[in-house]
């Protein structure tokens, strides 16, 4: 069999046991750790290395071997978790990282990386293995002589499936004592109805020996849920009163591996029959991995099924309700349940952004060890979903905003003692829905923005516009200028005038904005507003002339037909509406795109209203058509890019739509002025 095309799979599960390891071994750093965290990261470790021995991956498989003894021992109580052992753990993630990449893409492994990992793991393995942890457990009553245990065992039909082989279970047995087992066929069916990927057999074991329940129990912890187990003592024999509970991350309870020793196996709770078969089956069916191009190609044949649908809905507006009754219902059923349809299959694309907090320990973590600061890091609202595009672009303009918020906003522990604050800086990051938008909060509660060094330094560079007396949200907007830096020296991590410009660029490009709010001594907030996926647009269709254009309704706040007094016009031929009070710029849309028959008079057509970035804009149209969802067609790559136009869709006559870039009208406003 080819298994080369299971690659795929396992080098995705790997980078997830990895981002689990990660963030289990940054809460055993942070001391926020049990039992179950050790759990985690050693299932994880052991994961990779038995996937990596499968597909021969040799360099993975034997740096993970070591790794996997280390923590086996820390779960096992036998090593102490201390601050640098888990900092070498930390640094392993890394390597193994490397390695996975090398592995997948071919590229040269980086051998003075691999080497330093090893060293700090074989140093950590030659030393004190038996540094105490827990606090001394009283001793145990005495016990009588254990004699042995007799073990019903019955796989479930899909253990196979799971990964796990019964024959392992048996051979673990034999290493705790003299095994005896009793084949059991009564579920074997006739070759004709014979499985192969199931498991018919069953056993009736006995284990004589002196072993302890707790190892019994190991042996088949990792199949618990995907059998029926009965595990009782032969004659004579009694199980030892439980121990104390050991301190959380002194002893944690394991869950052994298939290969794990028998003194690093720990008692286990046991689940007899009843529901857990079934539990379990639901459990592996709950999920499946499948290909985003696959997600992605069955996204675009919905949006052709939504065209079609609205084509077929404006083909039969004419049609008489009395001679067409069943057809008219059947397509009011069909539109109802395209959309359902819709719907459904965008949230396949969603994911929650607990995928893109996860990260942010990591980072925060290595920023404050390299500055010398204590920080921690609070997250909310990490199941709020937004699209698998989206979040993959997001992830680089967020790291930057983080980073600079632990190296600019943040002060040295001594200076927030200073100034009364805890020497512990918190950095949040706080995502919720709000609308047909997600809004995604980057906060710190260090010095605040520097509002006389922002305007001196943008003087400096001649930026114009910019004067004493301008209002602070202004102000905050002018450190994304290109080039403009207020940090007092140059680091590796800012001061060189590049980042804020690209993340709000970036952010720009997916349709969003971004603002700041800061208040010196008490912090800063950066808030970016995001739609929450790029392939639909709930949007208004405005006539233009002959043509329709579409703009994002997220834009739009009103629509008004002006009084003669309320228009202004400036140096010319600029125009200026007012509304209630205040003056905003008129833009014809017929004069921006070139279209003719098209009216010029305020008064005649309409004006609609539209902000971004804090910017308000009154658009002149000749009429509205209505508001509608439109599905997204990238006009780039299917025609070319248009100044002022962020892509196009397809009408239910037919005819092509464009989608107004409705920042790009803005912008190029502002820089016209």
């Amino acid at each position: 069999m080819d298994i080369t095309r299971f690659h795929a799979t396992f080098f995705e599960e790997s980078r997830e046991g990895l981002d689990a390891m990660e963030s289990g071994l940054l809460a055993l750093e942070s001391g926020n750790a049990n039992s179950e965290t050790i759990n985690t990261i050693f299932r994880a470790a052991h994961s990779i290395k038995g996937g990596a021995g499968t597909f021969g991956f040799t360099a993975v498989a034997n740096f993970t071997h070591v790794l996997e003894t280390l923590l086996d021992e820390m779960r096992g109580g036998r090593r102490e978790v201390t601050a640098d052992a888990v900092a070498v753990l930390i640094e392993s993630v890394d390597v193994l990282r490397m390695l996975l990449e090398s592995a997948e893409g071919g590229s040269p492994v980086d051998a003075d990386m691999l080497s330093r990992g090893e060293a700090s793991l074989n140093a950590m393995m030659g030393g004190d293995k038996a540094a105490p942890v827990a606090k001394a457990a009283p001793a145990k009553k005495a016990a009588p002589k254990q004699q042995g245990w007799q073990i019903g065992f019955k796989p479930m039909p899909s253990m196979y499936m799971t990964g796990n082989d019964p024959l392992r279970i048996l051979r673990e047995l034999e290493r705790l004592g003299t095994l005896t087992a009793e084949f059991d066929g009564s579920r074997v069916p006739s070759f004709s109805d014979l499985d192969p990927f199931e498991t018919h057999l069953a056993w009736n074991l006995t284990l004589a020996g002196g072993a302890a329940r707790d190892a019994v129990d190991g042996a088949f912890s990792w199949v618990e849920d995907e059998c029926e187990l009965d595990i009782k003592a032969v004659a004579g024999a009694a199980e030892p009163e439980p121990e104390p509970e050991p301190e959380p991350v002194a002893s944690p309870a394991p869950t052994p591996a298939a290969d794990a020793t028998p003194a690093a196996a720990a008692a286990i709770p046991q689940r007899r029959v009843g529901d857990a078969p079934v539990a379990a089956a639901e459990a592996a069916e709950a999920s499946i991995r499948v290909g985003i191009g696959k997600v992605d190609a069955l996204i675009n044949l919905v949006g052709e099924l939504v065209i079609t649908q609205s084509m077929l809905k404006q083909t039969s507006s004419d049609l008489d309700p009395a001679h067409y009754e069943a057809l008219l219902n059947g397509l009011t059923l069909l539109e109802r349940n395209t959309r359902d349809l819709q719907e459904a299959v965008m949230s396949v694309r969603m994911l929650p952004m607990e995928s893109v907090f996860s990260r942010f320990p990591r980072v925060v973590r290595d920023v404050a060890s390299k500055i010398g600061k204590q920080v921690r890091l609070k997250t909310v609202g990490e199941s709020t979903e937004l699209d698998k595009g989206m979040i993959e672009k997001i992830v680089d303009p967020l790291t930057h905003l983080v980073r600079n918020a632990v190296d600019h906003g943040l002060e040295t522990p001594d200076e927030r003692k200073a100034a009364g604050k805890d020497p512990t800086g918190t950095v949040g990051l706080i995502a919720a829905h709000q609308g047909g938008q997600i809004v995604i909060e980057v906060t710190d509660d260090g010095r605040g923005l520097n509002r006389d060094r922002i305007v001196r330094k943008a003087i400096e560079h001649g930026i114009p516009g910019v004067h004493e007396s301008m209002p602070d949200h202004e102000v905050w907007q002018l450190i994304f200028h290109p080039g403009l830096s207020t940090a007092e020296k140059i680091t590796d991590l800012s001061g060189r005038g590049v980042g804020m410009d690209v993340v709000k660029k970036n952010i720009v490009s997916l349709g969003g904005s971004v603002d700041i709010a800061s208040a010196a001594g008490r912090g800063s907030t950066v808030t970016i507003r995001l739609p929450l996926t790029l392939a639909i647009l709930d949007g208004m269709s405005v006539a233009v002339g002959e043509e329709t254009f579409i703009l994002p309704l997220a834009s739009v706040l009103e629509s008004l037909q002006p009084k003669g007094e309320d228009i202004r016009t400036l140096s010319g031929t600029n125009r200026m509406v007012r509304v209630r009070g205040d003056y905003v710029p008129m833009l014809a849309l017929h004069q921006v795109f070139g279209v003719d028959g098209a009216t010029d008079d305020p008064h005649e057509g309409i004006l609609v209203l539209i902000e971004n970035d804090g910017r308000k804009l009154a658009l002149l149209v000749d009429e509205l058509v209505g508001q509608q969802q439109v599905v997204i067609k990238n006009l780039e790559s299917n025609y070319r890019r248009v100044q002022g136009i962020s892509g196009a869709t397809i009408l239910g006559d037919g005819r092509v739509a464009l989608i107004v870039d409705v920042g790009g009208l803005s912008r190029g406003l502002s820089a016209a002025a």
